[in-house]
């Protein structure tokens, strides 16, 4: 009894170690995307859609110590053509410094990054694929349309869009929301087609030095633009993709714990039945003088240590699985992405307190079986 329930703890402390390794794993692939093309920092105006930086804010900004380089982005709406097909999608303008902030040249798997002051643009997949257009097709180009600021009736389709000329020259593949609704431009193109002053942006992108202050650096950015900008970093512009894999993580470990408690039935029952075993022992531990609290404390040792050694075997088994799918990738999700895990020391502390904490519980319960009346038969 005593090895068949330190077995059901042993496999339920592995599957939760386990669990909890798959599930840090994909929490960094899927934040890895993120990475490519959020910024350390986002800035934002507080109202509006757009703000203006002045030359005296220009030299303020190059001045923040923990800022390594900084890009400028235009951001809007736009309707994207090509062959009599048409998608409404975003059109992100950036500077020069944008690849210097993200990674997202990295993420082209066909064609190449913007050229400085072209009409090139780079797109999605998602969109490549739905208006059927490739790459360095010179023959054909796509067009961009925004409508025009203003009021009053409009007259003709013409005189209510802005529009120009584009020549898609990249197509990235980050995710399917981004693939199916982004497309990157120079900023210059995008200031032409909004009608937007020179030093009118829609947000700054900053990325930091490795050594930086990030509270400091967001409290300088504040004392220099004041309140007509919202600051927000990595985590805060990816808010909801964090709240979904931290409630998913939550509920996980929530489901394996109860699996857990589940097991430690066993180990209860196998307490009970080894005091009904040794009853005849425990009367003569009595008549001998040992306290009915003496007596409980002892099966209450033997099951916690039962537990609490299941668990630490079950969690070295884990750590064992965990280590041998990261290091030759046993277990894939496609011919050529392994199913991804991540050894962290924190999961081991949870697998270990949650062992300890229902072990000593469940010991703590069988244990209350022993009584006064029992013992003296």
């Amino acid at each position: 009894m005593t090895i068949i329930a330190a077995s059901g703890t042993v496999i339920a402390a592995t599957a939760l170690f386990i669990v909890l390794s798959g599930f840090a794993g994909l929490k960094s692939f899927s934040l890895e995307f993120s990475s490519f093309v959020d910024p350390d920092l986002k800035m934002f105006p507080s109202e509006g859609k757009s703000f203006l930086i002045s030359k005296d804010d220009s030299l303020a900004l190059e001045n923040i110590h923990g800022i390594q380089v900084y890009a400028q982005t235009i951001e809007e709406r736009v309707i994207l053509e090509f062959e009599n097909k048409r998608q409404i999608v975003t059109m992100k303008g950036v500077d020069a410094n944008f690849r210097s902030v993200t990674d997202i040249d990295s993420m082209i798997y066909y064609g190449n990054w913007l050229e400085h002051n072209t009409n090139q643009i780079v797109s999605g997949g998602g969109i490549s694929n739905k208006l059927s257009f490739g790459v360095l097709d010179l023959t054909r180009h796509q067009k961009i349309y925004v409508p025009k600021p203003g009021k009053g009736q409009i007259t003709s389709v013409k005189g209510a869009f802005n529009s120009t000329s584009a020549y898609n020259i990249g197509i990235f593949d980050i995710n399917e929301e981004l693939n199916n609704e982004y497309i990157f431009a120079n900023i210059e193109m995008a200031r032409q087609l909004l009608n937007y002053q020179e030093n009118q942006v829609t947000s700054i992108e900053f990325k930091l030095r490795p050594d930086a202050d990030m509270p400091r650096v967001i409290e300088s950015l504040q004392n220099i633009f004041g309140s007509r900008i919202t600051i927000k970093d990595r985590a805060q512009l990816n808010d909801a993709l964090y709240k979904m894999l931290n409630t998913e993580n939550v509920a996980v470990y929530l489901i394996f714990t109860l699996v857990i408690i589940i097991a430690l039935f066993n180990v209860v029952g196998a307490l009970i039945m080894m005091i009904l075993d040794k009853k005849e022992s425990i009367r003569t531990l009595f008549n001998l003088g040992t306290t009915p609290k003496k007596i409980r404390q002892i099966f209450f040792l033997q099951g916690s240590l039962m537990t609490i050694l299941a668990g630490t075997f079950g969690t070295i088994i884990g750590l064992i699985i965990v280590f041998l799918q990261k290091q030759y990738e046993f277990i894939m999700l496609t011919p050529s992405l392994p199913y991804p895990v991540e050894l962290k020391l924190i999961n081991v502390f949870i697998v270990l307190l949650t062992i300890l904490v229902l072990g000593t519980l469940a010991s703590k319960l069988a244990s209350q079986r022993i009584t006064a009346q029992m013992v003296r038969g």
